[in-house]
């Protein structure tokens, strides 16, 4: 199941995000040695989980096993913010593109490394149609290089925002990433769900590259 929280139900459902910054402390922290994001009540949590973010968590029964969150580029932003060596001249702002960041699945869900495995695929999914809904069309994301083929293999058309730089040890890259009906489409078939006729192809005209907004 994938919850969506968003400033209009927060409120409601900020029991939930306070799981979900447990799980992000346990993945970044924890696991992946983020030291930097460390805090003594276990919560990685940040200026950018407000009213504007829109967090999805995915739930395998009653275990939250999955996450991530959506930031507007009309604001502030990773990319903006925290790093800006990572794009050569004017970001993204626009409202057809969000940022995509803080994504964490559990380890005993990831699959067998070569793919996004069963929850990541969810998760992607996820936001892929909440942004097909909501009139949304890119996302910005950071990461390192070799991770950019999974979203080609997904179905989405990419383009790198700047070169590659170190960051915390890791090589990184800031990077486009468009998608349309097609990408939902794999995803779908990646997921296991049934796939309709009408998302096998994309009407001739309707996908652009990608681009600066």
């Amino acid at each position: 199941m994938l919850v969506i929280i968003d400033g209009s139900n927060l409120e409601a459902e900020r029991w939930r995000l306070e799981d979900a910054y447990r799980h992000r402390h346990r993945i970044f922290v924890e696991e992946m040695g983020w030291e930097a994001l460390r805090r003594p009540d276990g919560r990685e949590i940040d200026r950018f989980d407000d009213e504007h973010a829109v967090h999805m968590l995915l739930y395998d029964g009653i275990e939250l096993i999955g996450y991530q969150r959506m930031l507007p580029t009309l604001r502030p932003y990773l990319l903006t913010e925290i790093y800006p060596q990572l794009c050569d001249g004017e970001p993204p702002h626009d409202p057809s593109v969000y940022e995509w960041t803080r994504f964490a699945v559990l380890a005993a869900h990831r699959g067998d490394g070569r793919g996004l495995g069963r929850a990541g695929a969810e998760l992607v999914l996820g936001y892929v149609e909440w942004g097909l809904s909501k009139g949304v069309h890119t996302v910005v994301v950071e990461l390192e290089p070799i991770q950019t083929l999974k979203f080609i293999q997904c179905g989405f058309l990419t383009a790198s925002l700047g070169i590659v730089h170190q960051i915390g040890g890791r090589s990184t890259v800031a990077m486009l990433a468009y998608f349309d009906e097609r990408t939902r489409a794999i995803l779908l078939n990646l997921v296991g769900r049934p796939v309709p006729d009408s998302y096998s192809t994309a009407r001739e005209g309707d996908r652009d590259a990608p681009r600066h907004a």
